[in-house]
């Protein structure tokens, strides 16, 4: 774009409008007011923007061409996963969300809006209850980040820098922590044995220099780790904290990790009422037990309640305040910004719809139908389980046998409007099943599959 044109959708472009915020700043010129940018950082020439729509009318059907491109869960047979989920999302979910007041406030919480802080407040407790903590945080953006926060924290309270990771983590997770913790922890992955943790290699390599170890259950293949008992022992026993991450879909029949030990336990709440979204709604969760040493670590928002000056009156607020960036600013220990507030309301009315009998059933339903899915999938011919653990929503099967790859099966399999999984690997596929798919689901994935072998 040239210093005089003048796009429609671009404000402050006209020559008028340029010319009085370079007055304002006393630049002389657009090159003048972005000299401090270095040049190898600029754009090179225009940018490539399509010619500007004059009608409305116009507009909308080019932008509802372009969204026709995309496919949803609706049109095809889906068994993808890997950190976004097809749950369902009872309709008094988005029915409430919608409302004016949640929906288009910045950061979902205005700073003296005592409903909308009753709201998450809400979620906060159902939330510990769930997961048998005392404390929730707001939502973080994600539960990458959510993750990555834990595992700082376990470095600030233990004052020691060396993570082990006895998990296998979503590789865009372990990218995203890695950036983060850097600076001040290192990371050391622990190869797992039969989908779950070696226990004995993670005892041997646990010192008074570790800070944490990082547990994932259900791991990134679904796995559901047996020895968390053991693996909180081990951590403790040499002064370090046990971070659990873990997706809270399934913690209706399964016991929570703080039963079994962890220290702080984290992740994402997109399975609890938050649709796909074409990338997912994500929102991260941080809870710990109600512990000072642990809570004045968290450096997200925490709202709690309290009695007011006239008697039998509550209001809603704010929890140590003075820990956090807002704060403390630049002597924060951790900067944290806007939260996906929205996203916890949501998940507050979708655990406070499901209740504890709602949630127990949910998971007895996930935990039989990839049982059932892992079973069937197993029995054709050239398609083998890569492990034996116990498995929540996710497996991988090793279709080497077949004389396949993986990518080029899923391309197959999306010409017959099937999603058939995720590619984990050159012959490794990760599938997934949730309550969204039944019996007659998984066998229509079976049969497409036996009929693709047979055809290749």
């Amino acid at each position: 774009m040239t210093e005089q044109a003048v796009h429609p959708y671009i404000p402050n472009t006209a020559p008028d409008s340029r010319a009085a915020m370079l007055a304002a700043t006393g630049a002389a010129s657009i090159e003048e007011f972005y000299a401090d940018i270095p040049a190898e950082l600029r754009v090179k020439g225009l940018l490539n923007l399509p010619e500007p729509f004059t009608a409305e009318a116009d507009l909308e059907r080019h932008v509802s061409s372009l969204l026709a491109k995309n496919t949803s869960t609706r049109e095809y047979l889906t068994f993808l996963g890997a950190g976004v989920y097809n749950h369902y999302v009872p309709a008094v979910v988005e029915d409430v969300i919608g409302r004016s007041e949640f929906l288009t406030a910045y950061a979902g919480e205005p700073y003296e809006d005592h409903g909308r802080f009753q709201a998450l407040f809400e979620y906060q407790s159902l939330m510990a209850e769930l997961l048998n903590m005392d404390v929730v945080n707001v939502p973080t953006y994600d539960g990458y980040q959510a993750t990555a926060t834990s595992l700082a924290m376990a470095g600030r309270i233990t004052g020691r820098r060396t993570v082990i990771v006895a998990s296998d983590v979503h590789p865009d997770k372990m990218s995203k922590v890695r950036d983060y913790v850097r600076p001040f922890l290192d990371l050391v992955v622990v190869p797992t044995v039969d989908g779950v943790a070696d226990l004995a290699a993670v005892r041997s390599l646990v010192t008074d220099e570790t800070a944490a170890v990082w547990l994932e259950t259900p791991s990134y293949f679904g796995a559901l780790e047996a020895a968390g008992a053991e693996l909180a022992a081990t951590a403790h026993d040499r002064g370090a904290l046990l971070v659990v991450g873990t997706d809270p879909i399934g913690c209706g029949v399964l016991a929570p990790p703080a039963d079994w030990g962890a220290d702080i336990v984290c992740g994402d709440i997109q399975s609890l009422g938050v649709r796909q979204w074409f990338g997912g709604g994500r929102g991260g969760f941080i809870s710990v037990h109600d512990d000072p040493a642990f809570v004045l670590e968290m450096p997200s928002r925490l709202f709690g309640i309290e009695s007011t000056t006239v008697e039998g009156e509550y209001g809603f607020g704010d929890v140590a305040w003075d820990r956090t960036s807002f704060a403390l600013r630049e002597e924060g220990k951790e900067w944290v910004g806007t939260a996906a507030a929205l996203w916890g309301i949501a998940a507050g009315v979708y655990l406070s719809v499901m209740g504890p009998a709602g949630m127990a059933e949910l998971g007895e339903t996930l935990l039989a139908r990839t049982a059932y899915a892992r079973q069937t999938l197993a029995a054709l011919d050239g398609v083998e389980l890569t492990d034996t653990a116990l498995h929540l929503r996710e497996f991988t099967i090793d279709v080497a046998g077949t004389g396949m790859t993986a990518r080029r099966l899923v391309e197959l399999m999306r010409s017959k409007n099937i999603d058939a999984g995720v590619v984990a690997g050159e012959h490794r596929l990760l599938v997934c099943v949730t309550e969204l798919t039944n019996t007659a689901d998984i066998d229509t994935l079976a049969a497409a599959l036996a009929t693709t072998f047979q055809e290749n």
